[in-house]
């Protein structure tokens, strides 16, 4: 990688499929999750809160093309060439019947200037035959994968109430990858128990895996969840960043990470409403501005320390 990119951004991947401005657009379809239903488990994963994802005209009683078509006018006035992907994005996205999900998934593809889809599950929701579905859809469209991986830490994953383990996540990742799908990751920095050491050691185990993207956030406690309940009862046992050092630990993160893989983002942004801690009061672009401001000062860039084995 060339240095003075300091990292590959999510415009990386973007430039290869397409010769102009792609958007993702958030849509809520209505899925729910086998976390909550009791196939894998109970009340859903102690942080999670899916108010937090969704925009305000994302809303199940509206159609898929609906919300893209909403979604749509906060971009079409500013960049009237602006091409969509559509982001299946709130709770679990593969988890219904085969064709229920086809019938979604070709609902928002049917839509103008929609040229893709990003699709957000979990890694034990990845049945053969959607699979098969997806990898036939990928040759004439570009389809995503996101799984929630979250941490590669097995107790940490028990201490969430996640429903899966590590090697779940790694096995979806390489059976997703080897159809030629590109695979995104999404992992939380800063879960309870997990310090700095745990932290940058994860980085490099992520880097063995088959992944295209990598979303990174750092760990919010929103109203409404067990996580935040665990927090009122007993603070000590978390570990809430500063803006700064956070800044510091996604730097050192990164540099141990495989140079190609694709970093769609580092922060998340919760409504002010919902959120209880951390509130740096950063929008997403001036966190990213100061993670490269910080990277040039430091003369840091992705891979630096990266080892493979």
């Amino acid at each position: 990688m060339n240095q003075d990119r300091l990292y590959n951004d999510f415009n990386t991947i973007l430039a290869r499929h397409f010769p102009g401005k792609v958007q993702k657009i958030s849509i809520n379809a209505g899925f729910t999750c086998p976390n909550r239903d009791g196939k894998a488990g109970y009340g859903g994963c102690t942080y999670c809160n899916n108010q937090t994802f969704n925009p305000a005209y994302c809303q199940t009683e509206k159609s898929v093309a609906c919300q893209l078509e909403e979604g749509k006018l906060f971009f079409a006035h500013k960049y009237p060439q602006m091409k969509y992907l559509a982001y299946f994005q709130a709770y679990t996205n593969t988890y219904g019947e085969l064709e229920v999900l086809k019938r979604k998934y070709e609902e928002a593809l049917a839509v103008k200037d929609v040229v893709g889809l990003v699709i957000g599950t979990r890694p034990d929701c990845m049945p053969d035959a959607l699979l098969d579905y997806l990898t036939e859809l990928n040759r004439h469209t570009f389809v995503l994968v996101e799984y929630g991986i979250e941490s590669t830490n097995d107790e940490t994953l028990r201490r969430i109430n996640r429903g899966h383990t590590f090697a779940v996540s790694a096995a979806a990742v390489r059976r997703t990858a080897a159809r030629g799908i590109p695979v995104g990751g999404h992992i939380i920095l800063g879960l309870p128990g997990e310090d700095r050491e745990i932290i940058i050691a994860q980085a490099g185990t992520l880097s063995e895996l088959p992944l295209t993207t990598l979303k990174l956030h750092q760990l919010q406690l929103i109203k409404g969840t067990r996580m935040a309940h665990e927090y009122e009862q007993c603070p000590d046992a978390f570990h809430l960043y500063t803006a700064d050092e956070y800044i510091d630990l996604v730097i050192e993160y990164v540099e141990h990470l495989r140079p190609d893989l694709v970093l769609e983002r580092f922060l998340s942004q919760s409504p002010p409403e919902l959120l209880i801690a951390p509130d740096w009061g950063l929008k997403n672009y001036e966190f990213t501005n100061k993670v490269r401001k910080r990277m040039k000062e430091m003369n840091a860039y992705q891979g630096k320390y990266y080892k493979s084995y």
